[in-house]
């Protein structure tokens, strides 16, 4: 048999170089936790612990799986987002924490919005453009019962999975297959347009992890150099349309070109435009109104 103990030393022997002492670390709680169904308080508290025999049999295909730069969320199928599961795929981003901060400013504000306006007020309806793995429109719905929520996506396999996960999370989300950078067949007027669309430069991309370069889906993450903005741009244009009057857009951007993202909106006449920090400090949300 081997410890709880003997498992870790293994996965940082083969991880640490990759991913740095406190990363490997994070992952094997989460592998370890996922396998055998004990909570991460538990195996960092009882080290010296046998490792079911069942979870044993498949320690050494992930820890393979990890050295080769494959997300541990890829490998296990799954990963949390604001309290909710999801699976992922490789057709779909894995959902990261400051999008967690996005959904977490939108509904602060829808939430306002309706005490100052009364609980008699018309429904909402939310539109969530680049939809993924449907991670910020089902987490919407699911605080927001009541509102209609839509998601789009260029790629059917995300949207795929963007359904299966709005069954496991039990709420009705509408999807469409779409690509917001061409003419879009919606007609509907929206209270509310989120997306966090593709942003990242090929400057960006030399910065970034293998695991993000060699296994993310590149649709939803690269924009061409010369022009950082283009869904940005596309999705104002679509949002000055289809908002209803006082309707809302919220984007997740680029830390880079915040400002430039600001005077975008501004010269395209939204108002009220707000620049919001993650919790690292980067400039990562804007919300605007029209």
């Amino acid at each position: 048999m081997k410890t709880i103990r003997d498992v870790f030393f293994n996965f940082h022997q083969g991880l640490d170089e990759l991913y740095g002492a406190h990363e490997a670390e994070a992952i094997t709680l989460m592998v370890m936790s996922e396998i055998t169904d004990i909570s991460r308080a538990k195996l960092k508290a009882f080290p010296e612990d046998d490792v079911p025999s069942e979870a044993l049999e498949n320690i050494g295909s992930i820890l393979a799986e990890l050295k080769t730069g494959k997300p541990v969320q890829y490998i296990l199928g799954s990963t949390e987002f604001y309290g909710l599961t999801f699976l992922v795929n490789p057709a779909v981003l894995i959902p990261r924490p400051e999008t967690e901060e996005l959904v977490e400013w939108t509904l602060e504000t829808v939430g306002s919005l309706q005490l100052a306006a009364g609980i008699e007020e018309t429904p909402l309806r939310i539109l969530d453009i680049g939809t993924g793995s449907g991670c910020i429109a089902i987490s919407l719905k699911k605080n927001l019962p009541d509102a209609a929520l839509t998601a789009l996506d260029i790629s059917a396999d995300a949207l795929q999975t963007a359904k299966q996960n709005a069954v496991i999370n039990e709420v009705d989300v509408e999807f469409i297959q779409t690509d917001i950078l061409n003419q879009s067949p919606l007609t509907t007027h929206y209270s509310l347009i989120i997306s966090n669309p593709p942003y990242v430069t090929l400057q960006d991309k030399t910065l970034m992890h293998a695991n993000v370069t060699d296994f993310e889906p590149h649709t939803a993450l690269f924009v061409p150099e010369d022009n950082p903005l283009l869904f940005y741009d596309a999705i104002a244009d679509f949002a000055r349309n289809n908002l209803l009057p006082g309707g809302l857009l919220f984007f997740e951007i680029n830390e880079a070109f915040g400002q430039e993202t600001v005077e975008l909106l501004a010269n395209k006449g939204f108002i009220n435009i707000e620049l919001r920090k993650d919790m690292s400090g980067r400039d990562r949300m804007i919300k605007a109104s029209l």
